[in-house]
């Protein structure tokens, strides 16, 4: 299994292993997601919109319906007119 050691400044030097698996290349972005074991998954931050499916799972209690998020943006465009 890779093990990467933190150094002080708070970096680590990724795996060639890990690097490889996850195409990741000089200057990608990674994303630290938790799970819900009270771990993290790392996740390659693309450009293509279809990568983001599933990423969010497990952050809210429950989904949001459309109507929600409309009245969410209304009362938040409502309190930034004011």
């Amino acid at each position: 299994m890779p093990v990467a050691t933190l150094t002080s400044k708070g970096q680590i030097t990724v795996p060639q292993a890990v690097r490889k698996s996850l195409g990741l290349r000089a200057g990608d972005r990674l994303d630290f997601v938790p799970d819900e074991e009270g771990g993290f998954k790392v996740i390659p931050l693309r450009k293509d919109v279809s990568v983001l499916r599933g990423r969010f799972a497990g952050r809210t209690a429950r989904p949001v319906s459309l109507e929600e998020m409309a009245e969410a943006i209304e009362a938040e465009a409502c309190t930034r007119a004011r």
